[in-house]
């Protein structure tokens, strides 16, 4: 079992970043692709971002490549997203999610957190 804790949002304006955490307990994640998904007020969870085991691959959804960055941190069993030049339409709750597979498929993720709510003002 895996319990899974992200941290990092808030309120930030149009043109700014925040480092989110994803900080796991229960067992080690370092055999586990990490993802972050955002979910928005009315619509569907969707896929963010997405690293592989060791941090070697990554892989983005379309509108964050090039500003958010996911990496992670092994040995402190925790995973990071970096967004900078955030929009409003980034505005989401962000949950991070470990799953089996290199996936962008929601239903392939087994753990997930409760979820950090990232406001982008104008």
């Amino acid at each position: 079992q895996v319990q899974l804790v992200e941290s990092g949002g808030g309120l930030v304006q149009a043109g700014g970043s925040l480092r989110l955490f994803c900080a796991a307990s229960g067992r080690t994640i370092d055999n586990y692709y990490v993802g972050w998904f955002s979910q928005a007020p009315g619509k569907e969870r969707e896929f963010v971002a997405a690293i592989s085991w060791g941090g070697g691959s990554t892989v983005y959804a379309g509108s964050v490549k090039g500003r958010f960055t996911i990496s992670r941190d092994n040995a402190k069993n925790t995973g990071y997203m970096q967004m900078n030049n955030l929009k409003t339409e980034d505005t989401a709750v962000y949950y991070c999610g470990t799953s089996w597979k290199y996936t962008r498929q929601r239903a392939e993720y087994e753990y997930w957190g409760q979820g950090t709510q990232v406001t982008v003002s104008s």
